[in-house]
């Protein structure tokens, strides 16, 4: 019998007594299971249930195991507010993790209003300081200022062409990005942003082409991703220019298949190709616990066992799921991940970073990057 089940039947039995149910920590959890992101819902539900297992047999928060709360916000940000708002209020949820887009990101806080403890652990465009937010999202500062860098001297490329889906994270993370390609001696030679669920890319792939451009940033989700990629292999642009993606994980990179990903690199703080002894036990652990059909062990699946490791963390240095208890001791707070051990500075994390090159299909680890800096600075 499992933990949860164990709760489950102590409870009836205790309301059968007339006894108090037994108390529980109920934590949102809000993924994609639609949408452009959904290919990253079934990965996300299977982290998050290795992580709730880890904290309950750690004692859980204060200790009271956690019970863990679905939520689908892969829909647009007013309907996927909805949800997190229902479990909030409705249901009891005292704290959220979410890994989802941008755009839903800014809409949450904007409801939440620091009222209640939310962690964001998907990777996004860099700046969030809303009251009551905690992240353990890679920045740009740490996907691109180290990597694109490194591809410049070791691919020889300096023309570069930004391709991306429109709202706030593509757009803020190439904001980001022509500093850095300057100061590496690169220049832009074309941008553009497609609105979600784009199918036919034949006139950007055009475009590209006819821009010279030897490098190519990626920042488009899921299946717009996926259909860009192969379209990419297809005109053989991969002969012109290397790609670089931000939010190309294993999900994505199977979808794209071996033929479009020759020199394709991905810049991510985990991959389950990483070999340190952390990762390996988890990737281990994650394929004993669901199988070899299971949705591939991915960066940001593996992001929401970290954004649950940290609030739990929070949650017992605070000794309260209050968020003005937990931003009075929220600054040093640690926590162990696949990717090693981590410590909130402000309220990001630093990352390792990691560039694999996904040509032949599957990611190789060619390069990592120490304790990058977040880059954000909340006043």
């Amino acid at each position: 019998m499992t933990f949860r089940n164990i709760l489950v039947a102590t409870s009836v039995l205790a309301l059968a007594m007339g006894l108090p149910a037994v108390a529980e920590v109920r934590i949102g959890v809000l993924i994609p299971d639609s949408g452009p992101g959904g290919l990253f819902g079934p990965s996300s539900r299977n982290a998050a249930q290795l992580a709730a297992e880890d904290i309950n047999a750690a004692g859980g928060i204060n200790g009271e195991p956690v019970a863990l709360v679905f939520a689908d916000v892969g829909a647009p940000p007013a309907q996927a507010v909805q949800s997190a708002v229902r479990l909030w209020r409705g249901e009891g949820v005292q704290g959220f993790v979410g890994m989802h887009d941008s755009a839903v990101r800014a809409a949450l806080t904007g409801q939440f209003r620091g009222q209640v403890l939310y962690v964001y652990s998907g990777v996004y465009e860099g700046g969030e300081c809303a009251p009551g937010t905690w992240l353990t999202a890679e920045t740009p500062a740490q996907q691109l200022a180290p990597v694109i860098p490194y591809l410049a001297e070791a691919e020889g490329v300096s023309q570069w062409y930004l391709i991306g889906n429109d709202y706030n994270w593509p757009r803020d993370t190439n904001d980001a990005a022509r500093a850095i390609i300057a100061a590496s001696g690169g220049t832009i030679v074309g941008e553009e942003y497609v609105p979600l669920g784009t199918a036919d890319y034949d006139a950007s792939l055009q475009r590209i082409r006819a821009s010279g451009a030897d490098a190519v940033l990626v920042t488009l989700v899921g299946g717009d991703s996926v259909g860009f990629n192969i379209g990419f292999g297809a005109f053989g642009l991969d002969e012109q220019a290397i790609r670089l993606g931000t939010l190309i994980e294993e999900n994505t990179l199977a979808g794209i298949g071996a033929a479009g990903a020759s020199r394709l690199f991905a810049s991510m703080g985990y991959f389950a190709a990483i070999e340190t002894e952390a990762a390996t036990a988890f990737a281990a652990r994650y394929h004993d616990s669901f199988g070899a059909d299971a949705a591939a062990l991915n960066g940001m699946g593996q992001s929401v066992y970290d954004g649950l490791m940290l609030l739990a963390a929070l949650g017992n240095a605070a000794g309260s799921m209050e968020v003005t208890a937990i931003a009075a001791v929220a600054d040093g707070t640690g926590f162990s991940s696949p990717r090693g051990e981590a410590m909130l500075d402000g309220n990001h994390v630093a990352q390792t970073i990691y560039l694999a090159d996904g040509t032949g299909g599957s990611y190789s680890v060619i390069a990592s990057f120490d304790s990058v800096p977040h880059g954000v600075i909340c006043e």
